[in-house]
């Protein structure tokens, strides 16, 4: 059986960023290219979408959660919900209009899917439950997921990772590498420092033991005779993100450029810190405050939604974020939030992104 490749675009920087990468550095991987589309995004994400597809040469496929309404996905389903929005406790937009589309799209084929989780972010995101997906992350010094690392270094693993160790091609035969291999798991030596130090020694011979390790599984990968990722020593963080955007010439997507205001005679910046439909309920209020003053259609449309007590906030509706006084003080308490962390990055997005890791990677990155 043959193993398929596959990368989704949400249209947000990092899954952008990885497609650029994935092309440029292992050109020879057929990767299939995905984009879910809910019929809320912004233009912007179409836009990226279409200068991908001239860098990659090849189309990125459009999937639709549903295709015979006549309504877009999002709507189609508010529908069946009963005008019940999704919140963050409730995410049924993420699951029918990105997650369901895509495990549909993959169905039974063996699948390796790439995910553009930096090495900064402490997170898997969105990893399938189906045994036929397997998630592999290039931009961290780890590629394999939470899922493998625990079966590998596992105790009941011990055993069969010397042996591998004592059987295949390795870079270096660290005694020290095979010292921390033999060392069991417990309170004082959780999981995590066990593999930390592991990859501090040799990054390549831990993924060519982990290689080897998933012959003898029914992961993806068993059946693939080489995976040229195992060499990868990579660890990319957010400049290195932007920096791929910026050189490819693709750029970075127009809704994370930074817009001036001013309030109360304080000047300030703010932007969109991620991708996904234009009303997303993670979105930051100051971000709502972004689309009210810099896409009011899309604000007012989004309003439209608030019906029968459901709000895309907790505690406050659309109606009540626009009053003068309340935008003023969004304003004002974002620009003190800033002064904290500026000295700190240069990024408004460090600001905007302290949320970053709620919500689904299938959506953000």
């Amino acid at each position: 059986m043959s193993v398929r490749h596959v990368l989704g675009i949400s249209g947000g920087k990092d899954s952008a960023a990885l497609a650029i990468y994935m092309k440029t550095k292992y050109p020879d991987l057929d990767i299939d290219y995905y984009t879910c589309d809910t019929g809320k995004e912004l233009d912007e994400t179409y836009r990226l979408i279409e200068k991908l597809e001239s860098f990659l040469g090849k189309q990125i496929t459009k999937l639709r959660a549903v295709e015979t309404s006549h309504e877009n996905p999002f709507d189609h389903f508010l529908k069946i919900k009963g005008g019940f929005l999704p919140s963050s406790l409730v995410r049924w937009c993420t699951k029918s209009l990105k997650l369901e589309p895509f495990e549909r799209y993959i169905g039974t084929d063996l699948t390796v899917s790439y995910v553009g989780i930096r090495g900064d972010e402490d997170r898997e995101g969105y990893i399938s439950t189906k045994t036929n997906i397997q998630s592999i992350f290039p931009f961290r010094r780890n590629i394999w997921s939470e899922e493998i690392i625990k079966k590998t270094l596992s105790n009941s693993n011990i055993e069969r990772m010397l042996d591998l160790f004592s059987s295949i091609e390795l870079e270096k035969r660290s005694a020290r590498f095979l010292e921390l291999l033999g060392q069991p798991i417990g309170m004082d030596f959780p999981l995590q420092q066990k593999h930390n130090l592991i990859l501090d020694i040799n990054i390549r011979d831990f993924n060519r033991l982990v290689f080897a390790f998933l012959k003898d599984t029914s992961y993806p990968l068993a059946l693939e005779n080489y995976f040229p990722l195992v060499e990868d020593e990579s660890n990319l963080v957010r400049s290195d993100i932007f920096k791929l955007l910026d050189e490819s010439g693709v750029g970075v997507p127009k809704y994370y450029k930074k817009e001036s205001f001013e309030v109360n005679g304080e000047k300030g910046e703010y932007s969109r810190s991620r991708s996904g439909c234009y009303f997303c309920f993670f979105q930051q209020r100051i971000e709502w405050v972004w689309l009210y003053e810099q896409h009011p259609d899309l604000f007012f449309q989004a309003m439209e939604y608030e019906k029968d007590g459901y709000t895309w906030g907790q505690n406050e509706s659309l109606a009540e974020l626009i009053k003068p006084e309340r935008i003023k003080q969004i304003k004002l308490e974002f620009i003190q939030k800033t002064k904290g962390v500026k000295k700190q990055s240069p990024f408004l997005l460090d600001i905007l992104d302290e949320e970053e890791e709620v919500g689904c990677a299938a959506c953000f990155i």
